[in-house]
């Protein structure tokens, strides 16, 4: 979704103006408390929408992508086919987003890096041409791994039950408070640039 503001810079008048995020951010979680739950958030999940910038227009884009399989718990691969434009889009701008994860992106045509994360499934994607090379196998040269080296993460865990979380929104709805659902968690480059320097130490 793209959207236009026009009339001039929008008055701020405080700088706690967000009482959502600033009930619900999670400040006591250890870092590795919150690699693991972001780690675990992401095994829950099959699917993420990659955003890349268009080459001619510079807008962006977003597309579902097929997680193929995690690097050091926090960088993400997934399957591309050279011949469409989001590589030449990352080539062009490198900082792609996927959910709520904010990373640098980068296209590897190693055939064995392809080949280690290779699923048979792939062949619904690219398709057989038919010419005994582009035929959707490990070997297809149009495959290649697109890795995104996590540079921020935010994401949330959802506080209670469907039932609390309910009774809580309607109780911000009739007060005016914010409701207070999830428990709101960031992890800063910083912290990912250590707990990457940390799994070096343990492997």
């Amino acid at each position: 979704m793209t959207s236009t503001h026009t009339g001039g810079a929008c008055p701020t008048s405080h700088k706690h103006a967000d009482p959502y995020k600033q009930k619900n951010l999670d400040l006591d979680t250890s870092l590795k408390e919150k690699v693991e739950g972001l780690v675990s958030f992401a095994e829950g999940l099959k699917f993420g929408l990659m955003t890349t910038r268009q080459t001619e227009s510079g807008m962006l884009v977003s597309r579902c992508m097929a997680v193929a399989a995690r690097e050091d718990d926090i960088d993400f691969l997934f399957y591309t086919n050279t011949e469409t434009g989001k590589a030449d889009e990352l080539v062009l701008d490198s900082h792609g987003e996927w959910a709520s994860i904010s990373g640098v992106a980068d296209v590897n045509c190693d055939r064995e890096k392809v080949k280690q994360y290779y699923t048979p499934s792939l062949k619904a994607w690219v398709g057989d041409l038919g010419d005994g090379i582009h035929d959707g196998g490990p070997g297809d040269p149009r495959l290649a791994i697109i890795k995104v080296h996590a540079k921020t993460a935010t994401y949330a865990i959802q506080k209670g039950t469907a039932v609390s979380r309910g009774i809580e929104i309607a109780k911000g709805t009739i007060t005016g408070n914010a409701a207070s659902t999830n428990q709101l968690r960031e992890l800063t480059e910083q912290e990912l640039e250590t707990f990457r320097n940390s799994q070096k130490l343990i492997s």
